[in-house]
């Protein structure tokens, strides 16, 4: 070994690798015993000159010990291992490590010493270390490891170092590329410019030998060797397609054994024409291995100067297609020395095509190649000569090998190859072989002087086809496995496992003999039992038979039948196969794995050999046409003659979901549990698992789920899925196309299509699930659309939709095959995508879309089929316009509008499949290489998305209500399933959460501001405003401020909210808009809520400034008369008694309020007042409405409970036509809403009674402005302006007489007389104090305390307490969000199960739920603990407060009681409110010391505390939530109620989230008789569930369509703000069902009506079936 191997070393860094070389070499600490080079020696040294310093400085093995070192610390271990290799090889010693720098690693052992020697590795050790692949020699590589996607298969990283080129090959391999041969690595050489003297002759020289290179022919060799029988059986399998050849006999150097691979050869398949079938254009499809060929085999003897692959090749190929079949010497790295592959017997096939013209040979024939001499492998050549029609023996020197060629048994004849041409050619000896061997001269081929390869190729072709044409030799490979077995060749398919499982395959295919009637006997509940389950279920849904019959009644019918037809598939016994074909795939993994191939396998030749007899049957009747009928009988055949795993698959399937309808206990139920999970673990194992069943177009829901579960629970919490599917014509390549980009093997033989669709599960490797943000990838292959066999059906272009549909809605990213060339096939397939995108647009999914145009094989395509592009955009743009008009969604007016999608980047070009014409021709390689770049736009594209990633249940739900949505109807699409429901009510609870915020803050403020305003004025106040006029306008400036802050906060939440990647938020995309709005709406109503408190607070204070002006001149002239009559009294001189003080207090008190003026408050008249705002609110709606209401005086409404009746003939028919319109009584409904509206206004009334403020003008115009909002929510009811009128004079009548009663009530409590004569006890003890000169600090700090803090801090609890009661309430789940509360509702109804509840429910709505809500706040609170600690929260902060005062009050030293007290209320001003009368009370006659009244002053406040905690534990929630300025429930119920729409056919409450959504919807639609629909002429109630009815043909009529008939289909047209969906379940409406059957009479005899016809399966539904339907509808685990 010289100096020019550390050369070639340094040579493979890179620029800064190399520099971090030299940098070692100058560190001191790093070269340890080994002198460091200088660095001005290094600085500018290149490669060469590095070497030279190496060299110089230490002997040879040092130099090759420092390289080793620094290598191995720059992480390059692959160098190390070449160097490790190139010494051992040279005889080079390599002293140890001097101080134990190199690790005890791989890398490092081969540099022990002499004294523990490593142990010498075996040439196939060697070479798999080299490659990597020394695990895998033992632990065999499988097929979901070669599968899997990892960084390799997405990156065009060329390989580096050896052991990236197994990888690379595979990588190539599993595309079907021919270069994956090219297995060379690139080393990263230094291009650095040098002068014509720099050249480096010997580095040049060097760079030639390609010694370090490995032959492809050994790294194939070693993949087999490392690779378990899948792998092999995969490669083989696509090495034939790239015209490859293949290993039939594989050698193991190490054992000296080799191996027949049969099993790997299996799953080749092979069509060809033979000269014989030329004429009649048919063909022969068969598997290579059970094909009776000839087999011609090629050796080597001795040294050849030949090239004898070559010459293979040429001799295989014609003049216009040339491939390189096998390996040789003038390929990339097939002159490096084989390590591994002597010995190795490849095989190959020449197919005919049946035209004399190009085919070379006219009979297929099979072509054998030894590698290697065959002195060193006799045992191959042995079984070469035993098989062989011929062997042609290629040599040079014939003299050593005349005994190894007369021995061997020849089966075959024997041809003698030479070149005279070589310098060692002996003729004598050739004539002595020739003569033992009694060969004749046509047995003998040389290539003499002066001929030229191709004259010789065509001599070789000529013997060849000689041989073939007449030699009776023919062998399946299937049985050279005798053979081999003869020979001491070992057979793949010996092993236990595989023998076991051909055994249970066979015992279950080979007495097929009828395929259609084995499938009737074997496997019955696939067949017309499970179509008509289907047709069923989808008229379930569909109701296109229903006509005029009882929607639910002809439900109830459906599901009888199915009932019975499952019935029927439990009579049946499980067949023998079935039970056969359950157990083998219930055997170990490997054995599992073989059966199911056995099984295809059989089974693909089974229907291949009944297809091919067929179509020979339809082509002979075809000629004569008056065989119609026997024609139509074959073409039947065709379509129900194939017979696949999946067949048996779908058996179990139909077994498990019969199964399931059984009772939880039945044994046979039990016994068939363990089917799902059987069915995960082969998707884990990489077999496909068929989503919809192709011939009963369904896909069984229940068997597929708990598939689906089982394979969740095996790989959790490693489970989430990107999903890749393909769409496209039938025949067009799609299942091609995804098993090349994946390396996948979807079924594209057999001469049958793919029916239905299939699911696979590939692994995503850790370094690529950064990327992906998934674990698994799912492909979907689909069958083809526009389907012959389909197309005659009257239903193809609905089952074309529905698989469309399905398809994109399950995938993240759909592939589209399409053909510019063929115009109108393009549009149709179009219209159908364009239709399933837009409805994934609807319910918030956005697949992203890749147009993939095959057979565009010219490299300008791209830049030509710009103008194809920009048709096809036009195409979809007009599609997506149509499809729109189909789905009233006629705001997309583009394809761009329904998804992303660019013309440049959102097609793809790949050329035809073939290179040249089958079935000689190899897989194009342009076909695989654009088929890898459109790999790995999918998967850039999918890490884009990949947020959205799915977890496997979320999948299966969304499989399951996408189905079931498909379902209902082909073209009307909508639904909301499990997963955007939860997506949705996720959002619904955050915003809640934000609304409330929102709104507490805004209380807060508003009770600050009100605080303010009572105030202001007062000792108290801290405004700095000039008059409250001035105050209310900063105010309502403030207010502004915050409510756009909060506004915009609100807004930047949604924002946020949208950008996260977790909980599917782009499900509900659709809503932000909506959820925006009602952000906006939300602050317009509280901005028009809190100015309306402003002004109305402002206005009151107005009012109360007048009169406590009139106090406090009052009660200063008291206190000056008081004060003189003190010292009146005390110039008499004489003691005087309590009493006498007492009758002198009188008389002066007596007279002076005699003196005083009392001008007594006159009361203002409400009722006129709120007459005229009645007249001003009704003056818009007519002159009518004005003359009704002249009609009778306010005063006199609202006396008498509110009853509407209808008078007069007009009105009578009315009445008759709206029971007609089965809408119920039209007055009984205005009644309701009447009373509804009544009792909302009754409630608001009693509130500000409650508080006990003086009345206020808004009041009324809050009232109003009610009533109005109600009115204009119903849609459904004609309101006339008769009972408009009529109703709002009942309503503002009563409203007026209580404002009344409260403004009256409110002036006498403020009367001025009466306040002071109230005081005058007061007065007349605090005289008599002064007068005695006692002490009045303790009592005056008790009195201040008491009658001006404590209720002060009273109300402050009662204003603070309300939003706390409802901030716990919103924390729990029931109350999170409309759903929950609807359901936590529902669900309290069916525990109490009482008739009157779910009448009131459902006929007081409102004041049921705000009942119901009340009772769940007294629940929640009624021990007491809670509320308290909000209480005692506002009480240590209030205390705080009050300290705090007192403290300050103390620093400012005035000396004057009165200075100290309005220091402490002015500190307390923005918290508490101090009654004034109570303050000017205290404050007459006080000559309590400051200091002295401060010490008593905070010991009362303890007490204070101490006795209001008392109080507060003591006091009932009940009495509690009475005194509360905010009402929980009533705030609970507007939050939680919504917009308060109901649906316009069974009045269930509309959940949508926010106030400002476009659409409502509700979960749970009822029987339309709970909201009195009743059936014209017989009264009865009417059970149809509108969720039905809306996909139903029946109409209905009632005042919103003027009395006409309207189709429920298009009730859009009608109610375009509802969105009535389909039930996701035939179940989902069960719990109303349910409440109908048990309480018919009851409800019947309440609405005055008939009872309902009950359905017999509502009959059947018990308590948990109703409860059950509720979690569905509602999405609750």
């Amino acid at each position: 070994m010289s100096s020019h191997v550390l050369f070639n070393t340094l040579k493979e860094l890179t620029l800064d690798e190399f520099e971090d070389f030299k940098w070692y070499l100058q560190k001191p600490d790093i070269m340890a015993d080994y002198k460091p080079i200088k660095p001005s020696e290094l600085e500018k040294a290149q490669r060469r000159n590095t070497v030279d310093l190496l060299m110089k400085t230490y002997n040879l093995q040092e130099a090759l010990m420092v390289t080793k070192m620094i290598l191995e610390k720059m992480g390059r271990n692959d160098l190390v291992l070449k160097l490790s290799n190139i010494c051992s090889g040279s005889g080079v010693s390599c002293p140890p490590s001097k101080r134990g720098l190199l690790q005890d690693t791989g890398v490092s052992k081969e540099w022990k010493t002499a004294t523990s020697p490593a142990k010498t590795k075996t040439q196939l050790e060697s070479l798999l270390e080299d490659l990597g692949l020394e695990h895998h020699s033992k632990e065999k590589l499988s097929l979901s490891k070669t599968l899997q996607i990892d960084k390799r298969t997405i990156t065009d990283e060329p390989a580096k170092c050896n052991s990236d080129l197994p990888w690379y090959f595979l990588k190539k391999l599993m595309m079907v590329n021919v270069t994956a041969r090219n297995v060379k690595y690139t080393s990263v050489c230094e291009f650095t410019c040098k002068t014509a003297s720099d050249i480096d002759f010997d580095g040049l020289f060097d760079s030639l030998h390609s010694g370090d290179m490995l032959n492809p022919l050994d790294i194939v060799t070693a993949l087999f060797l490392c690779s378990d029988g899948f792998v092999q059986q995969e490669m083989a399998l696509k090495m034939s397609m790239c015209q490859f050849s293949v290993p039939l006999l594989l050698p193991n150097c190490d054992t000296k054994q080799c191996t027949l691979m049969l099993w790997a050869l299996r799953d080749i398949v092979k069509k060809y024409r033979p000269q014989s079938l030329s004429e009649s254009k048919g063909f022969i499809e068969d598997r290579i291995v059970v094909s009776e060929l000839p087999m011609i085999s090629f050796v080597r003897l001795g040294e050849c100067s030949l090239s004898k692959s070559k010459i293979l090749n040429e001799l295989l190929s014609n003049s216009q297609q040339y491939h390189d079949t096998f390996v040789h010497r003038n390929m990339e790295c097939g002159d490096s020395p084989r390590r591994i592959s002597d010995g190795l017997v490849e095989i190959t096939w020449y197919l005919p095509r049946g035209n004399k013209n190009m085919d070379i040979f006219s009979e297929p024939v099979a072509v054998a190649n030894l590698r290697g001499d065959i002195g060193s492998f006799e045992t191959q050549f042995s079984f070469l000569c035993q098989t062989s029609a011929a062997v042609f023996v290629f040599f040079d020197n014939l003299d050593s090998a005349c005994k190894l060629l007369i021995k061997q048994r020849h089966n075959a004849q024997i041809f003698l190859v030479g070149n005279l041409q070589s310098t060692h050619s002996n003729r004598d000896a050739l004539k002595k072989v020739a003569t033992e061997l009694g060969l004749t001269t046509s047995n003998i081929l040389l290539k003499v002087k002066h001929m030229n390869d191709a004259d010789f190729v065509k001599n070789l072709q000529k013997k060849v086809s000689d041989v073939v044409d007449n030699s009776k030799m023919k062998m399946q490979i299937e049985r050279m496995a005798d053979i081999a077995h003869e020979v001491g060749i070992l057979v793949d398919e010996d092993c236990p496992e595989c023998q076991t499982a051909k055994e249970n395959a066979d015992a279950i295919t080979a007495e097929i003999q009828d395929i259609l009637k084995y499938k009737e006997d074997e496997l019955p509940l696939q067949g017309q039992i499970w179509k008509e389950l289907t047709c069923l279920e989808k008229e379930e849904f569909r109701l296109r038979k229903v006509r005029s019959e009882n929607i639910e009644m002809y439900k109830s019918d459906l599901q009888v039948q199915k009932t019975k037809l499952r019935k029927r598939q439990n009579s049946y016994d499980m067949s023998n196969k079935m039970m056969c074909f359950i157990n083998a795939i219930s055997s170990p993994g490997i054995e599992r794995c073989y059966f199911l191939k056995w099984m295809r396998m059989n089974l693909d030749n089974l229907s291949r050999e009944k297809l091919s007899g067929l179509r020979e049957q339809y082509k002979k009747k075809s000629k004569d046409s008056e065989n119609k009928e026997e024609i139509k009988e074959i073409d039947r055949q065709l379509s129900n003659s194939s017979l696949g795993t999946e067949h048996f698959f779908r058996e179990m399937g139909q077994i498990y979901e019969a199964s399931v309808s059984l009772p939880e206990t039945d044994p046979s139920r039990r016994q068939l549990q363990h089917l799902p999970k059987l069915c995960a673990r082969l998707l884990l194992d990489g077999f496909p698992l068929e989503l919809v069943d192709g011939d009963a177009s369904n896909i069984p829901l229940t068997w597929v789920g708990d598939i689906l579960s089982q394979l969740n629970d095996l790989v959790s919490p490693k489970n989430k899925i990107l999903v890749v599917t393909v769409l496209g014509v039938q025949s067009t390549g799609k299942s091609t196309l995804l098993n090349t980009m994946f390396g996948v093997q979807f079924a594209v033989s057999s001469g049958r299509c793919t029916r239905g669709a299939f699911m696979l599960l590939i692994r995503v490797n850790e370094n690529v699930k950064k990327v992906l943000n998934c674990d698994f990838m799912v492909i979907i292959d689909t069958e083809g659309l526009k389907s012959p066999e389909l197309a005659q059906l009257d239903n193809s272009h609905e089952h074309d939709n529905e698989l469309a549909t399905l398809v994109v809605g399950l995938s993240d990213i759909t592939i589209i095959n399409i053909a510019m060339e063929n115009s109108a096939e393009m549009k149709d397939i179009l219209q159908i995508v364009v239709h399933a995108f837009l409805r994934m647009k609807e319910v918030g999914k956005k697949p992203k879309c890749q147009f993939v145009h095959q057979n565009v094989s010219d490299v300008s395509a791209h830049e030509k089929n710009l103008r194809d592009r920009k048709l096809l955009l036009q195409h979809l743009n007009e599609m997506t316009q149509a499809a729109a008009k189909m789905e009233k969604k006629e705001e997309n007016k583009s394809f761009t509008d329904v998804m992303e999608y660019s013309p440049d980047t959102g097609n793809c070009y790949i050329p035809g499949l073939w290179n040249g014409n089958p079935p000689m021709a190899p897989v194009n390689a342009g076909y695989s290489e654009a088929v890898y770049e459109l790999k790995k736009n999918v998967i850039r594209t999918l890490g884009r998305c990949g947020s959205s990633a799915n977890n496997i249940l979320g999948f299966k739900e969304w499989m399951a209500s996408l189905w079931n949505a498909v379902k209902h109807e082909n073209f009307i699409f909508s639904f909301r399933n499990s997963l955007v429901a939860d997506a949705y009510m996720r959002l619904c609870t955050e915003f809640n959460k934000w609304e409330w915020e929102f709104k507490k803050e805004m209380y807060s403020w508003v009770t600050q501001a009100e605080t303010g305003i009572s105030n202001f004025g007062t000792v108290a106040g801290k405004s700095e405003a000039f008059d409250l006029k001035a105050l209310l306008t900063h105010l309502k400036s403030e207010a502004c401020t915050v409510l756009s802050e909060w506004e915009t906060k609100l807004l930047d939440n949604l924002e946020q909210y949208f950008k996260q990647t977790e909980g599917h938020v782009y499900l509900v995309e659709g809503y932000r808009e909506d959820f925006a709005n009602s952000a906006k709406s939300l602050r317009r109503e509280i901005e028009n809520s809190v100015f309306n408190q402003l002004t109305a607070a402002t206005d009151i204070r107005q009012g109360m400034t007048e009169l406590d002006r009139i106090k406090e001149n009052h009660t200063k002239q008291l206190e000056d008369r008081v004060r003189g009559l003190i010292d009146e009294c005390r110039k008499k001189k004489v003691k005087m008694t309590d009493d006498e003080l007492g009758k002198e207090f009188d008389k002066m008190w007596t007279r002076t309020v005699n003196e005083l003026s009392f001008s007594k408050q006159k009361a203002t008249n409400v009722i006129a007042i709120v007459a005229y705002y009645l007249r001003d609110n009704l003056s818009r709606k007519g002159s009518h409405a004005c003359e009704l209401l002249s009609q009778k005086e306010l005063k006199d409404c609202g006396l008498e409970p509110f009853k509407y009746t209808t008078e007069g003939l007009k009105e009578w028919l009315k009445h008759k036509v709206s029971k007609l319109f089965n809408n119920g009584d039209h007055a009984m409904a205005l009644q309701k809403l009447a009373d509804s509206i009544i009792h909302a206004c009754t409630q608001f009334v009693s509130e500000k009674m409650e508080r006990q403020n003086d009345y206020h003008d808004t009041y009324i115009q809050e009232i109003l402005h009610m009533i109005d909002e109600r009115l204009q929510n119903i849609n459904d009811v004609k309101i006339d302006i008769v009972f408009e009128v009529s109703l709002k004079q009942h309503i503002c009548g009563a409203a007026a007489k209580q404002f009344q009663k409260m403004h009256e009530d409110f002036i006498h409590v403020n009367d001025p007389y009466r306040c002071l004569i109230q005081n005058k006890d007061k007065f007349r003890a605090d005289f008599k104090d002064v007068f005695h000169e006692r002490d009045q600090c303790q009592k005056k700090a008790e009195e201040f305390t008491n009658c001006c803090l404590m209720p002060a801090v009273e109300d402050f609890a009662n204003r603070t307490l309300g939003p706390d009661i409802i901030g716990e309430m919103l924390t729990s789940q029931q109350f999170s969000n409309r759903m929950d509360c609807q359901y936590s509702i529902l669900l309290d109804l069916l525990s109490k199960d009482d008739f009157k509840n779910y009448h009131s429910y459902i006929w007081s709505y409102e004041v049921y739920v705000k009942k119901w809500i009340l009772d769940q706040i007294v629940k929640h609170f009624s021990s007491g603990s809670a509320t308290f600690e909000f209480e005692d929260r506002c009480l240590l902060s209030s205390i705080s407060s009050i300290n705090n005062a007192i403290n300050k009050a103390k620093t400012q030293k005035s000396g004057s009681l009165k200075t100290f007290v309005e220091v402490v209320c002015r500190e307390l001003g923005d918290k508490l409110v101090i009654s004034q009368d109570a303050l000017g009370a205290f404050m007459i006659l006080n000559n309590a010391d400051q200091e002295q009244f401060a010490h008593w002053l905070t010991e009362c406040v303890k007490d204070m505390a101490q006795a209001l905690r008392v109080k507060f534990k003591k006091t009932h929630i009940e009495m509690k939530l009475e005194n509360l300025h905010v009402k929980p429930q009533n705030e609970l119920f507007t939050q939680l109620i919504g917009c308060g729409k109901q649906c316009p056919f069974c009045k269930a409450p509309c959940e949508a989230g926010g106030k400002e959504h476009t659409k409502h919807f509700t979960s749970l639609h009822r029987p339309k008789g709970l909201g009195e629909f009743r059936w014209d002429g017989t009264e009865k109630l009417v059970t149809d569930i509108c969720s039905s009815s809306v996909n139903s043909d029946t109409r209905f009529r009632c005042n919103a369509t003027k009395g006409e008939w309207y189709p429920y289909k298009r009730y859009r047209e009608i109610f375009p703000d509802w969105d009535i969906t389909p039930d996701a379940s035939l179940q989902a409406s069960d719990y109303w069902k349910y409440l109908l059957a048990r309480f018919n009479n009851k409800f019947a005899k309440a609405y005055k009506a008939e009872p309902a016809e009950i359905p017999a399966t509502w009959k059947a539904l018990e308590s948990k079936h109703a409860e059950a339907s509720l979690k569905k509808s509602f999405n609750t685990k």
